[in-house]
């Protein structure tokens, strides 16, 4: 249904707006919903002079000379580029750029409002990995973070590799580290409600992408005690010769426990699901899981296991949803992280920063625990200090911090 059907012009009647038709979302969309604001007044002569020619060229003159003052008398020190390629949008998939905006720009506000971080959406019209390196490297030097979003895998794990080489700034798939982040704190405060230790769990997660690969990695990171990721032919093992060479190197460092075979035998004594892939469990096979069981259904809209069966057998359950309670919301860890690495100027995001986010949301509601809340609202305002101070602390004892 076009737009125009469904959301009468700010020009239209009154009457029009109370069309059966009319839908509410496209009415907070139209325009956009961002825009540029200057941070100093244009009033007069003397204004001008300052804020454009002749004094700016002093400053230009100083960056010249001096590069490090850009952070200093521009925004690129606070500032992050958002960039797609509308591959992987949301649950929508491969929509193209154009399409992408709309999410892009939410991310932005997103950014700012729980971070005060400014960011500036880019969508764009290249799909290759060297393509999308090449346009993203060529855009750095106005920004001082890049986060990608919305890029499919596997290239988005070769996108991210190369800009990190390439760049000097923060390089942030959210995609992948932001789920992994907000996973790991909600599994930490789990297991210690349950009275256990990561290293007490073996975990299982459902989805082999982006968020699923990261998973893995911060949950090794963090001292899981084992861990098997499944895709859509089963457990990603060493034994399987259909495997792309990021999930040979994912079986690796996984599956200790050497299983083989569809997700229901590794869900079998499993004390943790955790779900990044759609699709549906069945009940037969979440019923196998070890007794006060951790449920993470994160897919959207549709959790792969259904609240209501996962609380038959689980102390704890988790969904990728606003309407349940231990949302995994993205939004509660990149905010803060770009935050964290823009104020100390960090050349880069580390896994030690990712476990110091994880570990300092974790602590926001610590002294909370109940098997409703093992993870903060995105709206507590504690989080975005929180996870800022611990990034920009672990960035400098890492020696990527440059002030």
């Amino acid at each position: 249904m076009a737009a125009e059907i469904v959301n009468p012009r700010s020009d239209s009647g009154p009457d029009d707006t109370r069309d059966e038709f009319f839908d509410p979302a496209f009415a907070l969309h139209r325009g956009g919903k961002m825009a540029v604001q200057a941070t100093v007044p244009v009033r007069d002569r003397d204004d001008l002079s300052l804020a454009y020619t002749p004094g700016v060229a002093k400053v230009c003159s100083a960056i010249a000379e001096q590069p490090e003052l850009v952070h200093d008398y521009t925004w690129k020190s606070q500032v992050v580029a958002v960039v797609t390629d509308g591959s992987a949008v949301l649950g929508l998939g491969d929509i193209g750029p154009e399409a992408s905006l709309p999410v892009m720009e939410g991310k932005a506000i997103l950014f700012k409002q729980f971070g005060g971080v400014d960011a500036v959406p880019i969508a764009l019209d290249c799909r290759g990995v060297d393509e999308i390196v090449e346009t993203v490297a060529r855009l750095a030097p106005s920004f001082g973070g890049i986060n990608l979003e919305d890029i499919s895998a596997p290239r988005c794990f070769e996108v991210e590799r190369k800009l990190q080489e390439r760049l000097d700034i923060p390089v942030f798939h959210d995609d992948q580290h932001g789920t992994a982040v907000v996973t790991l704190a909600a599994l930490r405060n789990a297991a210690k409600l349950t009275g256990r230790t990561l290293g007490e769990l073996r975990a299982v997660i459902s989805g082999a992408g982006a968020a699923g690969v990261a998973i893995a990695k911060i949950l090794v990171e963090a001292g899981i005690g084992d861990v098997a990721v499944c895709d859509r032919k089963g457990i990603v093992s060493g034994d399987r010769e259909d495997l792309t060479e990021v999930k040979r190197d994912l079986a690796g460092f996984t599956n200790k426990a050497g299983l083989t075979g569809p997700l229901a035998v590794a869900l079998d004594g499993a004390d943790v699901f955790i779900g990044v892939s759609g699709g549906t469990v069945p009940e037969e096979a979440v019923a196998t899981m070890a007794k006060d069981a951790l449920i993470f259904a994160m897919a959207n809209p549709t959790p792969e296991i259904h609240p209501d069966v996962a609380h038959k057998y689980a102390a704890v359950v988790a969904t990728g949803r606003s309407d349940y309670p231990n949302q995994i919301n993205n939004v509660l860890a990149f905010p803060g992280i770009f935050a964290g690495a823009l104020q100390v100027r960090a050349s880069r995001i580390t896994e030690g920063m990712k476990l110091a986010a994880a570990e300092a949301l974790a602590a926001v509601v610590a002294d909370e625990l109940s098997a409703e809340c093992v993870i903060p609202s995105p709206f507590d305002e504690r989080v975005a200090p929180a996870v800022t101070a611990a990034v920009a602390a672990a960035a400098r004892a890492e020696g990527v911090a440059r002030r």
